[in-house]
């Protein structure tokens, strides 16, 4: 697992010894997704779930502490087993760009979080970078009792 900060951008990878189409299905199929999305502690309710270019997919994340957080995003690219490119529409505003590599026999996933303002990346990025490893273990989890 690594995370890198960039120019107003969170780049997390890591690497899961499963097949791409397993971790792309993990990321499109809406029942799977809800149950790995998000740091730990939290949970999912789903409202819109639209896997195609210019489809939403609008949800509320339930923080461990009682707070719901709702999330807009618009999906921007799919290409089966290799990108989902996706904008969050809500604060902070990102792109996100996931992509699935080949990799030893298993999957390397490169999770890209581009902002769109250097004020909000400076903001948020200390929990991010926390927040995305969480993220990437819950998806292991899964991957793994699936």
């Amino acid at each position: 697992m690594t995370s890198v900060v960039g120019q107003n951008e969170i780049i997390t990878a890591r690497q899961f010894d499963v097949p791409k189409e397993r971790v792309y299905e993990a990321w499109t199929t809406p029942e799977l997704l809800a149950r790995w999305w998000g740091p730990n502690g939290f949970t999912n309710t789903f409202h819109e779930f639209d896997p195609r270019p210019g489809g939403d997919w609008r949800f509320i994340m339930h923080g461990p502490d009682g707070v719901d957080y709702p999330n807009h995003n618009t999906f921007v690219e799919l290409v089966p087993h290799e990108r989902i490119v996706l904008r969050h529409n809500e604060t902070p505003e990102f792109q996100v760009t996931a992509t699935f590599e080949d990799a030893d026999g298993g999957t390397l996933v490169t999770f890209r979080q581009l902002f769109k303002s250097a004020e909000v990346f400076e903001q948020v990025k200390a929990y991010c970078i926390d927040g995305n490893e969480q993220n990437f273990d819950r998806l292991e989890t899964l991957l793994r009792n699936e």
